[in-house]
């Protein structure tokens, strides 16, 4: 760029997406001129999925809004909860977060899970077409225009994942409702209907189970029902209304 030259200032949450010499006050940046204040924000790291709004000389701006010269800009980070509209609350999780999806089925919130690598493009359309909010760490497929919505998952642990999703969108949590497999819904179910999925052992030693309407799994509270229990508990706890 060889342009216009603006301040730039990034909310301390976003400092983690820009250099180090972007994360205290406003830099100088040059522009082109033409480019949207949405194009100079994401050429300079940080995904618009983690901006919550643009504020230029005092006043809110449109992604679209071309910058001019002398300008002074705030980028803020989205606020928390972050309510998204225009379809129920519900998740599409890349390759890489397969342990996440889950954590946040077994809390029943709907989350859908790509187990193969089908590419970005890929991703980004069942986002559009389902409505599905886009978790990611990966800042390519956040800056695909295609997507509905989408969110960067900021920890590579599954614990703080977690927490970050459900402290960023506040979804209903209704734990033992879904298949943490296939993300379909679960039923009870009658030991003599599910036997014939049962070992020997799991039939003479459990009586309640539950089975999922989509792809037949068969649930018990078998030895990691404790761990599991725990896991639900913390977010419950922490998260549930």
């Amino acid at each position: 760029m060889n342009g216009p030259e603006i301040h730039v200032e990034f909310a301390p949450e976003l400092g983690m997406f820009v250099p180090q010499a972007r994360r205290a006050g406003a830099t100088e940046v040059v522009t082109d001129g033409v480019s949207t204040l949405g194009h100079v924000v994401e050429s300079l790291g940080v995904p618009l999925t983690e901006v919550g709004g643009l504020v230029v000389d005092g006043r809110a701006v449109a992604v679209s809004y071309v910058p001019k010269a002398g300008e002074s800009v705030e980028v803020q980070a989205v606020a928390r909860p972050q309510r998204v509209p225009g379809a129920p609350l519900r998740f599409l999780l890349d390759v890489h977060l397969g342990t996440l999806a889950r954590r946040l089925r077994l809390l029943g919130v709907d989350a859908a899970y790509e187990s193969t690598d089908i590419g970005d493009p890929a991703l980004a359309t069942r986002s559009a077409a389902e409505r599905r909010v886009m978790l990611s760490r990966d800042r390519g497929l956040l800056r695909r225009r295609e997507l509905w919505a989408g969110a960067f998952v900021y920890s590579t642990r599954t614990e703080d994942q977690l927490r970050d999703v459900l402290g960023r969108f506040e979804p209903e949590l209704k734990p033992w409702t879904r298949c943490t497999a296939c993300n379909g819904l679960l039923k009870e179910a009658v030991k003599e209907d599910v036997a014939d999925r049962l070992e020997g052992g799991t039939q003479r030693s459990y009586d309640v189970f539950a089975q999922c309407e989509e792809c037949g799994r068969v649930y018990w509270r078998g030895a990691h029902h404790d761990r599991l229990e725990a896991i639900v508990t913390r977010a419950v706890s922490e998260f549930g209304s």
